[in-house]
């Protein structure tokens, strides 16, 4: 079976692109308004993935760490601003970006590396064939639990100010009166990975395996890489989000235990 491959054509493409038209249709329909955001959202799928394609060909054949770390950065930095633009209760000053990022940094990071050098095990280490795709992964997945949990714990706070306040009044220190929020927040931020882990193999089949499926690998071949790639997605989301919400909730605080809800502000999707 390996070796199998079905090689796509633009035609191919060009037939797929009639479901996105019927879509666009069905929007103009019902007055739904979301044939022009379709439209956008597809030219930018098609742009972007086509310059991704021809920028990890140079990279996969130069095989460099240095170009390999900087297209790494790269997609931590724009996974970062992804997070925020997710948001509609943010942080003032840039920090919902800075937090963000630092913790996609430090759990994308430890986790892609930990992958690297001890189940996949490429030579080298650092080869983009593999780093950047497992990274893509790991980067994909965890924003969302970061974006979820950051913005929970904001909205939360917000809506719970008397409660905490009130709290604060009684001599509690902050950390435990808004703890239960963080808690809240960290299992809102865990939600979709555990769903996905929860449905894989038996609603759906993950795309990594998908994709070695249908390029002609061995069924049972590729769901031993689903499974690691997926306990590698819990770990990196757990750690991810962990981070993202303690920072958030230390800057929604400070040195005398007064709830800083001036920190934040609100900007529509």
């Amino acid at each position: 079976m390996t070796g199998v491959y079905v090689q796509l054509s633009y035609i191919d493409l060009a037939i797929a692109s009639v479901l996105l038209l019927l879509a666009g249709g069905l929007s103009v329909a019902m007055n739904l308004g979301l044939e022009k955001s379709l439209g956008v959202a597809a030219l930018r799928t098609t742009v972007q993935l086509t310059l991704i394609g021809l920028v990890l060909k140079m990279l996969f054949e130069m095989v460099s760490p240095l170009w390999t770390g900087l297209a790494a950065l790269a997609m931590i930095l724009l996974a970062g601003r992804e997070v925020t633009a997710r948001q509609s209760i943010k942080l003032r000053g840039g920090w919902s970006y800075s937090i963000a990022t630092s913790a996609l940094l430090t759990a994308g990071g430890i986790v892609t590396i930990l992958a690297l050098t001890t189940a996949v095990r490429p030579e080298p280490w650092y080869d983009p064939r593999f780093a950047l795709p497992l990274l893509g992964m790991m980067l994909g997945n965890t924003l969302t639990g970061i974006s979820v949990g950051m913005e929970r714990l904001s909205a939360t706070l917000k809506r719970e100010k008397d409660a905490i306040e009130a709290r604060l009044v009684l001599g509690h220190a902050r950390r435990d009166a808004v703890k239960p929020y963080v808690r809240e927040a960290m299992r809102a931020g865990l939600i979709p990975i555990i769903n996905a882990m929860s449905a894989a193999g038996l609603i759906s089949l993950p795309g990594m395996m998908t994709g070695q499926i249908l390029a002609g690998v061995d069924p049972t071949e590729a769901v031993k890489y689903q499974i690691l790639i997926m306990f590698l997605l819990a770990g990196t989301t757990s750690l991810g989000a962990l981070m993202a919400v303690l920072a958030t909730a230390k800057r929604l605080g400070d040195e005398r235990d007064r709830l800083r809800l001036d920190r934040l502000k609100e900007t529509p999707r």
